[in-house]
Order: C-alpha cells, then sequence, then structure tokens
C-alpha cells in the first residue's frame, strides 16, 4: 500500500504541475484513484449540495474527518470535473492549480475532492453541483418587421445578457400584450389576431423591454411558389421561390413566408421525413411524395415533389493489413517516396516510443520495413514532408520529461534515421503536428501552437506562436492548408489563422486571425476545410471526440458526437449548414477528396460519404454514405475490436490505422448495375393530389 502511495503522490504532483496531460492517460488515473478508499478518514468539504451560477466563481474548502468527526487536514488537495474528464461536459471549469471552480452553463455536474499525502493514504469523493442561469441585466428583443399581418405568427429574437456579462439566446420569457390584437399560447407562441397597434412587453427576471406592433390587413390576393427542380434525389437541396400579388395583381416585395412540407415515404414501413428552411431550402432524407405549403397570413399555395433514394451504396472491401499486436496504434500518413515508390509511417499510443514505417506500393501486401523508438510513452500523430524525406513525429511521457517533436530522414525508409530533435517550448507534450513548406506546426501542452523552421532539419529553430488567449484554453489539432491554419479549441471551436497565405497579411512569424466559429457541445477535436468540386462554397468538417462512458484500455469503448458542416463561404459570418452523425459512434480523424469524405468514426470504422451538391440537414439520414468497413482485426493488440483512428485516400485506396490492429488499406468497388425490379414504381409516381 504504501509503494502504491507513493506512485498516486508522485502522479498527483505531475498532474498538478502539467495542466493538460494526454486524455486517455488522464481519465485513466482518475478511475483507478477514484476507486480507492479508506478505512479511517472521511472527506469534508463545502462543495456538498453546492449551487453556483454560470459565471460565478467559487473557491471550496475541503478536509478529512476522523472515525471521531475530528477534522484532520489535507496535506495537498486535487480537484476534478469528473464528467468533464469522461466526456464532453464543460458545465463547470476546475482549476487544479488554485482549486476554484466556475460555472459555465447550467445543468447538473461532478466535482471529484482528492485529499493526498495523508500518513496512512488517500481519500476521493464525489461532490454534486449544480449550475444555473445567473440573474438578466438586460434584455433585449427584435423582430423581423414592426408590422405584421392578420392571422401571422410573430417570431421574436432574444439576447439577453446577465450579471456576469454573459450573453444567452434563449429564456423562458414571459410575454404580454397590450390588448388582445395579440394572442400569446402556453409555448410562447405569438399570434396576430386582429388589425391595429399593439405592444407587446418581454420580461425575465426583473428586466422589462417592450415592442410596437402594427397589425394589418393581409394585402395578398394570390401567392405563386415555384421551384428549381420537381423532382430529387435524398439530400439534394431544392430552393423555394414564393411571388405575392395583391388584388392589382401587383408584385408585393418582403413579405415574411412560413415554409412546410407534408409527405408519404414509397416505403410504407417509413414515415417521411425532411427539412424546410425559412428561405425556401428544402431537403428530404425518406424517398417519397412531398407536398410544400408557403403561408403568409390566411393565404397559402402548394406544390408537389418527388424525392427518389440517392442509390449510391457501393461495396469497399479490405485489400491489405499492416498488423501491430503489441501495441496500440496511433495516426499514420501515407506518402510518396523520393525513389516513387508508395510509403507509410504510423504511430503508437501508450507504449514505448515507437514509430513503424511500412512499404505500401503493393496495398494488398503491406510490409513493415522498418522502425524508430524514442523516449515517449506516445508517439501520437506523425507527418511527412511534402518531398517525402522528412518525417515528424510528436511525443508525449517522455521520462526526461523532454517531449517535443523528433525529424526523421525518410529518403530511405527503409533506413530511416533520426536528424534532431526540437524541445524547445515543447517539454509539456505535443499530441499533434503539421508540416507546410519547411515549417513545423507543433501543438504545446494542449494549449498553443509554436511554428519551427526546419529549412534546416538539423538546426530547427522557432519563428512564431499562436494562442486564442482565452480562459480555460485548450487545443488538441492543427492543420494547413494554403498557407491558412485551422486550429481545433475544443469548446473555443474553430480558428481560421493566416500563417502564409498573406491574404490578412499572416505569415509562420506573425499568425493572424481571420475568422473563429465555435458550437455548444465543446468537444472541437478535429478540423478538416474543403471547398466543393459540385457547389464552390468553402466549408470547414468540425468533428467531435467525446467517451460518454470514459475509456477502457483493454476493451472496445463507446464514442459519441458528430461532424459540423459550416459554411465559410462568407469568412466573416460562418453558417452551420449540416451536420453528419453515425448513431452510437464519434468521429476522429477524417480526409476529403473530390467531395467524398473518409471518415475515421472510431468504433464505426471507416465511413465513405457523399459530399457533393449543396449541404443541408442530416447528411446520414439523407444515406450519403457511400459504404463502410470495419477495421478491427481477429489477430490485433486487441482482438476483433475495431477502433478506427485515421483515414486517408492515396493512390485509389482508401488506407487507414485502427487502435487495436495496425494500418490497412481497403477499396471502394465500382458500381454494380442495377437489374432487379424493385424500384420499378419510381418510375411512375404518384404524385400528392
Amino acid at each position: 500500500m504504501q509503494i502504491f502511495f507513493k506512485f498516486l503522490y508522485l502522479v498527483s504532483n505531475i498532474i498538478i504541475m502539467k495542466s493538460k496531460l494526454p486524455y486517455l492517460l488522464l481519465i485513466s488515473f482518475l478511475f483507478v484513484i477514484t476507486s480507492a478508499k479508506s478505512q479511517e478518514y472521511y472527506v469534508k468539504s463545502n462543495l456538498e449540495n453546492l449551487e453556483i451560477e454560470v459565471g460565478e466563481v467559487f473557491e471550496p474548502s475541503t478536509y478529512a474527518v476522523d472515525q471521531d468527526g475530528k477534522p484532520v487536514s489535507c496535506p495537498q488537495i486535487v480537484y476534478y470535473n469528473k464528467n468533464g474528464a469522461l466526456n464532453s461536459d464543460d458545465g463547470i471549469s476546475v482549476s487544479r492549480r488554485r482549486g476554484t471552480i466556475k460555472g459555465e452553463e447550467p445543468g447538473n455536474h461532478k466535482v471529484i475532492a482528492l485529499c493526498l499525502g495523508l500518513v496512512d493514504g488517500w481519500l476521493g469523493r464525489d461532490f454534486d453541483v449544480k449550475v444555473s442561469y445567473a440573474k438578466a441585466k438586460d434584455l433585449s428583443v427584435k423582430l423581423d418587421s414592426d408590422q405584421v399581418f392578420v392571422g401571422s405568427y410573430v417570431q421574436p429574437s432574444y439576447e439577453i445578457t446577465d450579471n456576469f456579462g454573459f450573453t444567452r439566446y434563449n429564456a423562458n420569457i414571459k410575454i404580454k400584450p397590450s390588448n388582445d390584437n395579440i394572442q400569446v399560447d402556453a409555448l410562447n407562441n405569438i399570434k396576430a389576431v386582429k388589425s391595429g397597434k399593439v405592444t407587446l412587453t418581454f420580461s425575465l427576471d426583473a428586466v422589462e423591454t417592450s415592442i410596437d406592433l402594427n397589425i394589418v390587413k393581409n394585402p395578398i390576393n394570390n401567392l405563386v411558389l415555384s421551384s428549381n427542380m420537381n423532382t430529387a434525389r435524398t439530400g439534394d437541396v431544392i430552393t423555394f421561390r414564393t411571388m405575392a400579388y395583391d388584388d392589382k395583381n401587383q408584385l408585393i416585395s418582403d413579405l415574411p413566408i412560413l415554409y412546410s412540407y407534408s409527405g408519404e415515404s414509397f416505403d410504407k414501413s417509413n414515415t417521411a421525413a425532411a427539412m424546410i428552411r425559412d428561405d425556401g431550402k428544402f431537403v428530404a432524407e425518406t424517398a417519397g411524395n412531398y407536398l410544400i405549403t408557403a403561408t403568409a397570413g390566411q393565404r397559402s399555395t402548394s406544390i408537389p415533389v418527388v424525392i427518389y433514394d440517392r442509390g449510391i451504396q457501393r461495396e469497399v472491401i479490405n485489400v491489405g493489413t499492416g498488423l501491430v499486436q503489441e501495441r496500440h496504434t496511433s495516426d499514420f500518413w501515407v506518402f510518396e517516396g523520393v525513389d516513387k515508390r508508395d510509403y507509410a509511417v504510423s504511430g503508437t499510443w501508450g507504449a514505448d516510443g515507437t514509430t513503424y514505417f511500412w512499404d505500401v506500393t503493393d496495398p494488398a501486401q503491406i510490409r513493415k520495413i522498418d522502425s524508430i523508438q524514442v523516449d515517449a510513452r506516445t508517439v501520437n500523430d506523425v507527418k511527412v514532408s511534402e518531398d517525402g524525406r522528412i518525417s515528424v513525429i510528436s511525443r508525449e511521457g517522455a521520462s526526461s520529461r523532454r517531449n517535443g517533436i523528433v525529424i526523421i530522414d525518410t529518403t530511405n525508409p527503409y533506413d530511416v534515421n533520426i536528424i534532431s530533435e526540437y524541445t524547445t517550448n515543447l517539454t509539456g507534450g505535443v499530441h499533434n503536428v503539421f508540416i507546410y513548406q519547411d515549417h513545423v506546426f507543433a501543438l504545446s501542452n494542449g494549449e498553443r501552437f509554436y511554428v519551427i523552421n526546419i529549412e534546416d532539419p538539423k538546426n530547427p529553430y522557432e519563428v512564431g506562436m499562436f494562442e486564442i488567449g482565452e480562459k480555460g484554453q485548450a487545443i488538441h489539432d492543427v492543420w494547413i492548408e494554403d498557407g491558412i491554419a485551422y486550429s481545433s479549441n475544443w469548446k473555443h471551436g474553430v480558428y481560421i489563422i493566416d500563417v502564409g497565405n498573406g491574404v490578412a497579411g499572416g505569415s509562420p512569424s506573425n499568425p493572424v486571425v481571420m475568422s473563429n466559429y465555435s458550437y455548444e457541445s465543446g468537444a472541437h477535436h478535429a478540423t478538416f476545410p474543403f471547398k466543393s468540386k459540385s457547389t464552390g462554397k468553402f466549408y470547414t468538417i468540425l468533428g467531435d471526440e467525446i467517451f460518454p462512458q470514459g475509456i477502457d484500455l483493454y476493451s472496445t469503448n463507446e464514442t459519441a458526437g458528430f461532424l459540423h458542416f459550416v459554411d465559410f463561404s462568407d469568412i466573416d459570418n460562418p453558417v452551420e449548414v449540416a451536420r453528419y452523425e453515425l448513431p452510437g459512434h464519434g468521429s476522429h480523424n477524417y480526409w476529403i477528396e473530390d467531395d467524398v469524405l473518409y471518415v475515421a468514426m472510431y468504433s464505426g470504422g471507416v465511413r465513405i460519404v457523399d459530399i457533393s451538391g449543396e449541404l443541408m440537414g442530416d447528411l446520414f439520414r439523407q444515406g450519403r454514405e457511400i459504404g463502410h468497413i470495419n477495421t478491427g482485426n481477429p489477430n490485433g493488440f486487441i482482438p476483433n475490436a475495431t477502433m478506427t483512428w485515421g483515414a486517408q485516400l492515396y493512390k485509389g485506396h482508401v488506407f487507414y490505422s485502427d487502435h487495436n490492429g495496425g494500418i490497412g488499406s481497403s477499396k471502394v468497388l465500382p458500381i454494380k448495375p442495377d437489374n432487379s425490379r424493385i424500384n420499378e414504381y419510381l418510375d411512375r409516381p404518384r404524385l400528392i393530389d
């Protein structure tokens, strides 16, 4: 027990000194320490039944008591957000150094308090912490127009600023009209029912604001609804346009139009499912007959459309395997060597710092040809220069605590050699790296990235650094394309940074932020930018990484989260337009080429997804998946346990790395002619009356 205690005490000090350990190691540690019990002492804290507000900072006081209830001082106290360590709960933030707790989002959360350094052991206890919204200080209400038609619904938007200066956009607002020209139901739906003027008073807590509204008779005599197509596939976006005319057949402009749909699925065991936006954009998830309706006040009109199944599924087969049996595999990279043959490099996780090199010229015969071992527990990421001469690997968990990056000569992948290493400002561990034009972008301690010049790989040197400068900042990944860096910063979302493109005056030594987009999950783990070949629109795909039940290092794991498709065509006004969510499986790394997405979905294997055309709605439910492959191997480190880490399309083959099996290659087979008559009825679709 004393030996274990000394180990525990040592690790706890390391955790305190390092704000960011690799997530899997930290999680594993938490599972160990929270399972232990003490027979002599009990933890007491003012965390008991704690309730705080969003934005409020609380300083806990924790101590131990013996069997007689006598207080005993804890030599060292460590606090953790338990749910935040295990999944994406960012409702509270916990400073391990200061021991303070801050409410970030409303909800019920758990804090672990650890009492370390007692004479005969250590103690751990969970505390429930409830976070609620702070009282409103200011309430702003906006309407699309100060005039509405009889029979129309009013749709206000809210912005609430609380006493801590935080802003939110939803709340249980009380709405009171000045007369009966307006009706407000129990769900706060606001309907104009009589002509005339009305004042709407909105209140939250002790704050009120009012808006005057003019309700007028609907001048519309006729509505004309049209679309850019009347037949489409699931996932295809149809644009509807509505023209309104008065009794003199004069066009009425700038009218709010309410769109809706009804439908009947071709598959009688399924219901028709679709979505339509306020701007008239429609997309269906289910093949069938649909009726689209446009409404303005008490006037409405409808037109039918027919939606067919997308029908893009293809067979995907395993071609070859590069088996790793003795340890976990991390990331990989496939590249063309100086000799024009094809190679791959792969890292290892939670082991002994080994990196493998492979000959993949024949994807059916993947051969391990060399390896490098460095002082590290984990080589999480690997990248190769465009000319194939230099490989850079990341290093975490070095025994010397000098992690950083290692630069390797891959001129001859059959005989690789370490050229140099770089550790300045990177000793806390490097989780991910990227090589771009003789520069390495290396994450440091999960907080920022440094830019390192490797024109002379024997003498690398730092030229720049980027961090977002926000409290609780954390970074997981960085990707560079056309001189633009895409920095994935967990709860702060993606930052788009000029690091050499020049469009914003940025350079490797002077990174300049161009834009930012964040979203509620706070689990943003990786970004991949792409310009749609079919539409010309520019998107970024933002992936979540969540482990709802924690992590078992020696078994399969439940994962969650999805891919967010954000339209960055207007870089100052990014808009999230679509998502890809594979039920029961979360995302990791991914690749895009020719409007096809190749995504590693952990236990869901490699998913190959059609992302052509305008993107909108739930891409999975739209039938956009071309095919998939389970990457688990019966002879792997954990047999048959699919845990796909990354995917890369290379010269017609889909290569992948699997956390439990090594690397492999697969192939998407050509479309087979469909001679069946199963969809014969689709040739004569029945339109909705």
